[in-house]
């Protein structure tokens, strides 16, 4: 079922109190914020036929699988602050599944580690398979700690004022900034793990959770993911797509919009003020303010006028700050259900050796090499109302990486059009990660009767990343230094929101919705999200 209204079929009003580019998690977020708080009348449009952003799903006769939420962590637990902020923004309407004790699976060369739940369970795992690395991991989990209780106020200097004086700013900002500058490989090093070892490529096995391997991802970024799966982690009852939906009704509630199939050509201002949006198809909203859930590279690309982002400097690019790496995903649907085919909750990451910087940089020099990391998710094990919804019906998301430079030659094709040569591309490619799921899940073998692969190129044609990038800017060092990446920007009624401007994922997004709604209503909306005012 697709979320939102028919931008096509619905007759709208042409003003409003705020447009938000994009229904993201990160726009959602904002909207019911200032629809419930601030009582704004929000119109969010979305250019997709769906509202979600990543969070949505899709289906086939007989199948459903997800897109980009593969789990959120600790929103079982009712106290932790992700939890109760989702509780908040859908009136408690969002459910949760458990995963169970071991969430991460890595799995290098054929040999298993599991992550359990819970920090001391983690621990004690580590040691029992690294024993000569005792105080290494005690050194490891303390740095990870310490940075994500430094994340707080990092995020959270995003919403200052402008009259705040810059050194109170700095202040906030510096204790993160002594691990966001540094990259994961070099805090390996420092703690007495070398890089490239087996422990290494097991601590970091969740890389693909942020795109990097760990001579290139900041060590910020490493640590508030694994700080945000300590404690477990859990999936929505009824599929992703049920955050998009439980969020809609704070929205509507209000007079709000979320309006589907509506893309967006570019913003519209009177001199510097930003003023509304001019749509694809000619016709015109206004709002005194605009926010852009479309991502730094859409937004300065894309959306502010060609002579206005010269005036100021601004373009799509970040100087030291590339675009994300891009996913090949297949999407399986199999003619038994999980319990038969012996599939469970925890994902499981596949690599072929520990070292993951030579994994990826072999496998971007050579289509042939080893396929440096495939992540295996099973949506139809890890939610419990699928069995129902589907019977006898599993499905399987195998992901894999790809880069945006050997798809550019087919960027001036259209979707299912895109000729012989990318279908059999396409093929090889399933044919290597259905091998690999074969190794991992035996059952599976015979049972399959759907396979389905998506690349950078279908991920731009429905996001409009302009290089199919799954987690928008790469979660490099330069990124987190860099003050520009803030709701912000140089222009009145004009504000970023989402991931670009927090972190990856579900949560990075959240709390960019949040962060983003609290500058415009000059107060801490987050605040006001937990205690449930």
């Amino acid at each position: 079922m697709r979320i939102g209204n028919s931008y096509k079929q619905q007759a709208i009003t042409d003003n409003w109190d705020v447009i938000i580019i994009g229904s993201g998690i990160g726009g959602l977020a904002a909207a019911a914020m200032l629809a419930r708080h601030l009582h704004k009348r929000v119109l969010v449009l979305e250019r997709h036929y769906t509202a979600g952003g990543f969070t949505h799903t899709f289906t086939r006769p007989g199948y459903e699988w997800d897109v980009g939420v593969h789990y959120v962590g600790d929103v079982h637990r009712p106290s932790s602050l992700m939890r109760r902020v989702f509780d908040h923004l859908s009136d408690g309407q969002l459910l949760w599944a458990d995963m169970g004790e071991v969430y991460d699976t890595i799995i290098i060369n054929g040999d298993r580690y599991e992550f359990p739940r819970g920090e001391q369970a983690f621990v004690a795992r580590m040691k029992e398979y690294f024993p000569s690395y005792y105080r290494a991991i005690d050194r490891y989990m303390a740095r990870i700690k310490s940075a994500a209780k430094n994340s707080s106020l990092f995020f959270m200097e995003k919403a200052l004022p402008s009259f705040v004086p810059s050194f109170i700013g700095s202040a906030m900002r510096w204790p993160a900034l002594r691990d966001a500058r540094h990259t994961l490989a070099h805090v390996f090093s420092k703690l007495g793990i070398p890089p490239g070892s087996r422990i290494a490529g097991v601590l970091s096995g969740q890389l693909g959770d942020y795109g990097l391997a760990p001579q290139e991802a900041s060590f910020f970024m490493h640590a508030i993911l694994v700080k945000h799966y300590l404690r477990g982690a859990a999936y929505p009852i009824g599929g992703s797509s049920q955050i998009a939906r439980s969020i809609l009704p704070a929205i509507e509630n209000k007079g709000g919009k979320v309006m589907i199939s509506a893309e967006v050509d570019s913003i519209i201002f009177e001199g510097t003020q930003a003023r509304g949006v001019l749509m694809a198809d000619g016709r015109k909203f206004f709002a005194p303010q605009i926010i852009s859930d479309a991502g730094w590279s859409t937004t300065w690309g894309k959306l502010v006028p060609q002579e206005l982002r010269k005036s100021y400097g601004l373009s799509g690019k970040i100087s030291g700050v590339p675009p994300s790496l891009g996913h090949a995903a297949l999407y399986i649907g199999a003619r038994k259900d999980s319990q038969e085919l012996k599939l469970s909750a925890s994902n499981i990451w596949v690599y072929p050796h520990e070292d993951h910087d030579k994994n990826i940089q072999a496998y971007l020099k050579n289509p042939k090499a080893p396929l440096p990391l495939v992540y295996l998710s099973f949506p139809a094990a890890k939610d419990p109302t699928f069995s129902t919804r589907f019977p006898h019906r599993s499905t399987i998301e195998v992901i894999g990486v790809m880069p945006w430079e050997w798809l550019i030659k087919y960027s001036d094709t259209r979707l299912n059009k895109r000729g012989e040569n990318y279908n059999i591309f396409k093929q090889e490619l399933t044919e290597r990660l259905l091998s690999i799921l074969y190794e991992q899940c035996p059952a599976l073998q015979g049972c399959v009767d759907y396979a389905e692969l998506s690349t950078p190129l279908s991920t731009r044609h429905f996001t409009g990343h302009p290089q199919g990038e799954i987690y928008g800017l790469s979660h490099v060092p330069a990124r987190f230094m860099n003050r520009s990446l803030r709701p912000q920007t140089p222009f009145a009624g004009l504000y970023l929101t989402g991931s670009d401007i927090c972190t990856a994922g579900v949560g990075g997004a959240l709390m960019g919705g949040l962060i983003t709604a609290s500058v415009i209503a000059k107060r801490n909306l987050l605040s006001a999200a937990l205690s449930g005012s």
